[in-house]
């Protein structure tokens, strides 16, 4: 079961990203199409306590740095279960700056 999340009303920041690497061969892990798994840590804001996901993402976030707000498209969150422990697992389309760079002015 894969539940949608709306993070429209969300402010939602970035925390650090590294490759997902594979528990049984030690290698970076790779989706269906060959892309490298990423793992992004998210801090998400709304009315209550914030929390943090651990979201993964195909291929490498761009243009994101560590504590700015960003927008996160197709947030998905799947409970999971594995010789006796659970939990959620999120992943999400993409993960972008919330407000495009601007250009120096010429």
């Amino acid at each position: 079961m894969h539940l949608p999340i709306d993070t429209s009303n969300l402010t939602v920041l970035t925390g650090r990203g590294e490759p997902v690497i594979d528990f049984e061969t030690r290698q970076p892990r790779a989706d269906a199409n060959g892309e490298p798994v990423y793992g992004v840590d998210v801090a998400a804001f709304g009315a209550e306590a914030p929390q943090i996901w651990p979201v993964k993402i195909s291929g490498q976030p761009r243009g994101v740095a560590v504590g700015r707000q960003i927008k996160v498209t197709g947030l998905i969150a799947a409970p999971w279960s594995r010789d006796g422990r659970s939990g959620i697992a999120f992943r999400a389309e993409t993960i972008a700056p919330a407000v495009a760079p601007q250009k120096a002015a010429a």
